[in-house]
């Protein structure tokens, strides 16, 4: 029996080498891959988006193709993303609105980000910094600028109905007591041209787009909407810091795929997403002034569902409305 042994575990080894060489090989995606932005090409989402895509292309040997889905908030390129196969070929570019508003602003669309989408991994973090017009407000601090907000009327712009910058502004009005008329605009660019041209008193938008107008003094920032500070505008407290402690805003990017991606695959992807978070990334964000955002793995999924169901508390208390 002794010598009987050795034979025996020879023969367990050939039985079992089929078995291990039957072992699937890890994913690797066999095309080129759509990175789904659902914002137009030149703002801080579509920035963003490329420059993830970039290193996530040599992560996986395949191009990463940004697509640009505009309109709705984001919902269309959501839409667009729901509708594709479950098999890695495409991925979303998912911001806090898609999550945090739109199930709200699009409750009949028949998607919900939060419900349909897994998260492979946040990229990074903008604030929405308060803002206030030099040739229309006095105040040079946060506390300043409440007392002159109480005494008389003023007026604030915003990204859009239903924006983390209408939001930003909704639960700050409300923290601090004071009542301002809302004029919405379609976006960035149209905010920041109607803050220089003195149209508002004051607004809130992300550092990504207002940074450089605070720096040369066009624009007077007040105050961010993160708990930390703004690593592009390092010398602006945050609203927690001016008396507001349990304000905290802030505005992220992450990729996503469909829940029913199968586990092999979203492994994979979010393994290459990881890897992508070198130096050299993370500088190429800060020069768009965005925060680099790491969440640990096993932390991700309630991290950005408790985001979500805040930001849909907070819209549905404003009682917003599509534009």
């Amino acid at each position: 029996m002794l010598r009987r042994r050795p034979a025996l575990a020879g023969l367990a080894s050939l039985l079992a080498a089929p078995a291990l060489q039957a072992q699937p090989a890890a994913w690797s995606p066999s095309r080129p891959l759509r990175l789904i932005v659902t914002y137009p090409p030149g703002g801080v989402n579509d920035i963003v988006g490329r420059i993830v895509a970039e290193p996530l292309s040599r992560e996986l040997g395949q191009p990463v193709v940004v697509e640009n889905r505009a309109g709705a908030g984001g919902n269309i390129g959501t839409q667009a993303a729901a509708q594709a196969e479950p098999d890695g070929h495409t991925i979303l570019f998912g911001t806090t609105a898609m999550f945090g508003v739109n199930p709200i602003l699009y409750a009949n669309s028949g998607v919900d980000a939060v419900r349909d989408f897994a998260c492979l991994g946040t990229i990074g973090e903008v604030a929405n910094v308060l803002s206030a017009v030099p040739s229309r407000v006095q105040a040079k601090d946060l506390a300043a600028f409440i007392k002159e907000a109480k005494a008389r009327p003023l007026i604030y712009g915003s990204v859009g109905n239903g924006s983390s910058s209408h939001l930003s502004a909704t639960v700050f009005l409300k923290t601090a007591g004071v009542d301002a008329t809302h004029v919405p605009y379609r976006g960035s660019s149209p905010l920041v041209a109607a803050m220089l041209a003195s149209e508002v008193d004051f607004g809130f938008d992300t550092t990504a787009t207002s940074a450089t107008h605070a720096q040369s003094g066009a624009l007077r920032p007040l105050a961010v909407t993160t708990a930390r500070r703004a690593t592009a505008l390092p010398n602006v407290p945050t609203l927690k810091e001016s008396g507001m402690p349990e304000y905290d805003l802030g505005i992220w990017f992450g990729l996503f795929v469909l829940r029913q991606t199968p586990p092999a695959i979203t492994a994979r992807l979010t393994e290459a997403l990881e890897r992508t978070r070198t130096a050299q990334t993370e500088e190429r964000l800060h020069n768009a002034f965005v925060d680099p955002l790491y969440i640990p793995r096993d932390g991700l999924d309630g991290w950005y569902r408790a985001g979500a169901t805040r930001w849909q508390g907070i819209a549905r208390e404003a009682a917003i409305s599509i534009d």
